[in-house]
Parts: structure tokens; C-alpha cells; sequence
């Protein structure tokens, strides 16, 4: 792939999970990508990764991704994005977040996700009250 190849997966997947339309989303991933986030070190499975969208969806419904910067690597893209949104409470929330995605024949087979602990621990409440 060149590199605007990989610029524009990179437009078109955040276009999906803006969508939050799950299928929409996992047509860009490999069946075995892997999903990492700094706060937990835990990888996801394209599975858990979906379930996660789909609970931004329903609580989240007015969440934008403004996207600062996207660069394409050797073998993926890099990106910064801000993830604005409204708490069912009524209060303006937003996450900074940095993205490195790995590509293999069209299809995201790895996804590093930086964010900021305590912005993504104002969610636990959230959760707890929508569960």
C-alpha cells in the first residue's frame, strides 16, 4: 500500500466508528488483529473491541473523533484525535488520544491506543449507572 493508501483507511475507518455500525466497523479489521490500550495492557479481540463500541454508541450517542493529525507509517498510520462527547449528566467530556495502527493487505492487524487514564476513569460512573 502507499502512503495515501493508508491515509485514506485511516479517513474511512474513523468515518465507521464515528457511525458506530459495528459491521461497518469490522469490515477494517483482520479477523486476529489485536486492539491495545496503555491504560490496562490488555489486548482485545476484534469481539471485545466491537462490544466497547457499542457501549460508547448507546451512551455516548453525540461523541465526535476531531481528528488533529493523521501520518502514514511504513506499514500503517498514526493519529491524534480529541473524542468529544456528552455524559448522560449533561457534562462535556473529551479524551485525548493517539492511535498507531499496523496494516496488512488492506485490513488493520494491530491498533496501539494512548489515552489518558483518568479522563477514560470519568467513564467508570457512566458505566456503573448504565449497567
Amino acid at each position: 500500500m502507499t502512503p495515501e493508501n493508508y491515509l485514506a483507511l485511516g479517513e474511512a475507518f474513523v468515518a465507521a466508528i464515528q457511525s458506530g455500525e459495528a459491521e461497518e466497523v469490522r469490515r477494517f479489521y483482520a479477523p486476529d488483529a489485536k486492539l491495545w490500550h496503555n491504560t490496562d495492557g490488555v489486548e482485545q479481540t476484534v469481539e471485545q473491541n466491537l462490544k466497547a463500541l457499542a457501549w460508547f454508541k448507546r451512551n455516548l450517542p453525540d461523541r465526535n473523533y476531531r481528528v488533529l493529525r493523521r501520518e502514514a507509517l511504513a506499514d500503517g498510520f498514526m493519529q491524534q484525535h480529541v473524542l468529544e462527547a456528552t455524559l448522560p449528566d449533561g457534562t462535556r467530556w473529551s479524551l485525548d488520544a493517539c492511535v498507531v495502527v499496523r496494516v496488512k493487505d488492506g485490513l488493520i492487524t494491530r491498533l496501539d491506543e494512548y489515552i489518558d487514564g483518568v479522563r477514560t476513569a470519568e467513564l467508570a460512573n457512566v458505566r456503573r449507572q448504565a449497567d
